[in-house]
């Protein structure tokens, strides 16, 4: 018997990459997988290998933007699977362009979909998790969202907010529901395609992570409850080298080809 067995597990951008990954290992260890995307094909092929190996699972074409689309994919959720106990906010774009590259839609999408749908999405599943003060939200954010990065002004401050947002609600729920749980995840690039061309200058240091790695590490923080998972370990590094002159701050990420990793970026195809 797993810590995820028995339970529901809303897993957003679930039916691809990351969040493919992260559905089929926690309906391996007994959670009912509803997983939410915007590709009909490829949510109806994961519900099938799911369910092809004895697992439960569901999956609907929403669009987490949507404040009101996401409030009514709620409500059929919980009339046709139950209250999901662990929320995944793990739906996320990128732009890759310097900022006067940038359409307005860019900017906005990149804010409706990284920062805003973790509002729309937690304020829908979240009361039930207190009642019961039991729960888990799990909101993947990104390395770049503690340390601004070249190319990423849309990206990387859309991850800040990500991770102001957690451990906002972390501190909340702490008085209030402190069963409830929440994991922030902070990965360098990971290899799913949504980061394609990007490069890193100090592999040893700073790999390009392996998604099957990455979605292991984050199924195991919402079974053991940690409240970070922060991959490689050299990006908690960040922190204490905060203690530097801006300028001298920028000399290191420069050094490690931080801020040159995305000029040969192209993205998922």
């Amino acid at each position: 018997m797993t810590a995820l067995a028995g339970r529901i597990a809303l897993i957003t951008g679930g039916a691809s990459g990351l969040g493919r990954l992260m559905a089929l290992r926690m309906a391996s260890r007994g959670a009912t997988v509803v997983a939410w995307d915007l590709d009909e094909e490829a949510l109806a092929a994961l519900v099938d290998d799911i369910e092809r190996t004895g697992g439960r699972a569901h999956g609907e074409v929403v669009n987490v933007a949507d404040a009101d689309a996401v409030a009514d994919a709620a409500l059929r959720v919980h009339a046709d699977v139950g209250a999901p106990t662990v929320l995944v906010n793990n739906a996320g774009v990128v732009s890759g362009r310097p900022l006067l590259e940038l359409a307005d839609a860019d900017i906005r999408r990149t804010f409706e979909v990284n920062a805003l749908a973790l509002y729309w999405t937690t304020r829908a599943f979240l009361p039930g998790m207190i009642e019961r003060n039991s729960g888990h939200l799990v909101t993947v954010a990104s390395a770049a969202g503690l340390v601004g990065v070249a190319r990423q002004s849309d990206y990387s401050a859309s991850k800040h907010a990500a991770v102001g947002f957690d451990e906002s609600l972390r501190v909340e729920l702490r008085r209030s529901a402190p069963g409830v749980r929440t994991t922030v995840v902070c990965p360098y690039y990971i290899d799913t395609g949504m980061f394609d061309g990007v490069r890193t200058r100090f592999r040893w240091l700073l790999p390009i992570l392996d998604p099957d790695d990455v979605a292991d590490r984050i199924v195991a923080a919402v079974e053991r409850n940690r409240a970070q998972v922060i991959l490689p370990p050299a990006v908690r590094l960040l922190a204490p080298l905060r203690v530097l002159p801006p300028r001298a701050f920028d000399r290191v990420m420069d050094l490690l080809g931080v801020n040159v990793s995305m000029e040969h970026f192209v993205g998922r195809r």
